[in-house]
C-alpha cells in the first residue's frame, strides 16, 4: 500500500537552536532528542523530570520522541532542572519550541488525514532522501492528477465529491517537495505489475507512463522496475524509508496498512530494510533500462 493516507505524512544542545530546514514534525524530534541527552547527562530520571513540569514519565517520553507539542514553560523548567542557565543557549531552545509548534502547509487538510499520516507528511518535508518500494500503485509523489483522482475515488469517478478533490489537491501539494529549492532525492522501485495495472483506464495509464518518463529526467529522481521474473523475492510489501541530513534525526521506515501505519526506527529495523533496498537495487532493471521499458509500454498503449 503506497504511502499516501488516501485510504485511511553542551555541543549537542548548542545545535538545538540551529537552522533546521524542515517541518514541525522534524523539529519536534530534534528538540526532544536534545532534551533527552541533557536529562541523561544530568542523571535525572523521566519520572523526576515529569514531576518538575507537573506531568509524568510518559509525558517526558512522548516529548523526547517528538510525539507531542512543546510548551515554552515546560521546556524552560526542564532546562533549569538540567543545568542549562546560559541565556543564549536557553533562547536557542525556546526559539526551537516556537518553530516546532508552527503549522505546516498541510494543516488545512488535517480533517482529511489521520494523525499517523500527518506525521509522515511532516517527515517527508524534512527528508534529504526518500526511498520507496511499491507493488500496486505508482509512487504517490510521481502520480498524475488523473491517476490520483482514480485512486482517491476507488475507481468510481461518479463518486468524486469535494473531500475527494481536496485529497487530490493534498497529493499534488505534497509532490511540490520534489521541485522546491534543495529538493530531496527520490529513489523509487516499482513492481512491473504497476505499469500494467490500468488505474483509471488505459488513457490515464498512458499519460502516467509519459509523466514517469518526464519526471525521471530530473536529476534528483531515480526510478527502477523489478521485472516479473524477480518480483516478490526482496520484499513482501510496500514501504518507504526516509533519511535526513540532520544527524539528530534517525532514519525512519514507514509501512502503511488499512488501519494505520508503522514507524520503524530501531537500528535493527533500519538495517533490515536497508538490506532490502540494496537487494531491490540489484534485482531491478537499471534506471536506463527502466526508461527503455517505459518507452516501449507507452508505444504499445
Amino acid at each position: 500500500m503506497t504511502a499516501d493516507g488516501l485510504r485511511g505524512d553542551s555541543n549537542d544542545s548548542a545545535k538545538a537552536g540551529g537552522e533546521l530546514s524542515g517541518a514541525p514534525t522534524a523539529r519536534r524530534i530534534v528538540l526532544g532528542a536534545q532534551l533527552r541527552r541533557l536529562r541523561e547527562a544530568a542523571e535525572i530520571s523521566r519520572a523526576e523530570a515529569g514531576y518538575a513540569i507537573r506531568g509524568s514519565d510518559s509525558k517526558i517520553s512522548r516529548m523526547e520522541l517528538g510525539r507531542v507539542g512543546f510548551k515554552e514553560r515546560d521546556v524552560a523548567d526542564l532546562l533549569t532542572m538540567y543545568g542549562v542557565h546560559d541565556a543564549t543557549e536557553r533562547a536557542q531552545f525556546l526559539d526551537m519550541v516556537r518553530m516546532s509548534n508552527e503549522r505546516g502547509w498541510w494543516h488545512r487538510y488535517t480533517d482529511l488525514m489521520p494523525d499517523w499520516f500527518q506525521d509522515f507528511v511532516g517527515l517527508e518535508e524534512s527528508a534529504s532522501l526518500i526511498q520507496n518500494y511499491e507493488l500496486q500503485f505508482v509512487p504517490g509523489l510521481l502520480q498524475t492528477e488523473e491517476y490520483i483522482r482514480a485512486v482517491a475515488s476507488h475507481g468510481r469517478p461518479e463518486h468524486i465529491d469535494e473531500p475527494t478533490e481536496r485529497r487530490v489537491r493534498l497529493r499534488l501539494q505534497r509532490q511540490k517537495v520534489l521541485t522546491r529549492q534543495n529538493a530531496p532525492r527520490l529513489w523509487a522501485v516499482i513492481d512491473e505489475s504497476v505499469l500494467h495495472r490500468p488505474i483509471g483506464g488505459p488513457a490515464v495509464l498512458r499519460r502516467q507512463i509519459e509523466h514517469l518518463l518526464e519526471m525521471t529526467r530530473q536529476p534528483n529522481i531515480t526510478l527502477q522496475m523489478v521485472a516479473y521474473g524477480m518480483s516478490g523475492y526482496a520484499a513482501e510489501g510496500a514501504f518507504s524509508m526516509l533519511r535526513f541530513a540532520e544527524p539528530t534525526l534517525p532514519d525512519v521506515v514507514y509501512v502503511e496498512h488499512l488501519g494505520g501505519a508503522l514507524y520503524l526506527d530501531r537500528p535493527s529495523e533500519i538495517e533490515l530494510y536497508g538490506r532490502v533496498i540494496d537487494r531491490l537495487a540489484v534485482d531491478a532493471e537499471t534506471p536506463d533500462q527502466t526508461r527503455q521499458t517505459l518507452s516501449k509500454l507507452r508505444a504499445g498503449l
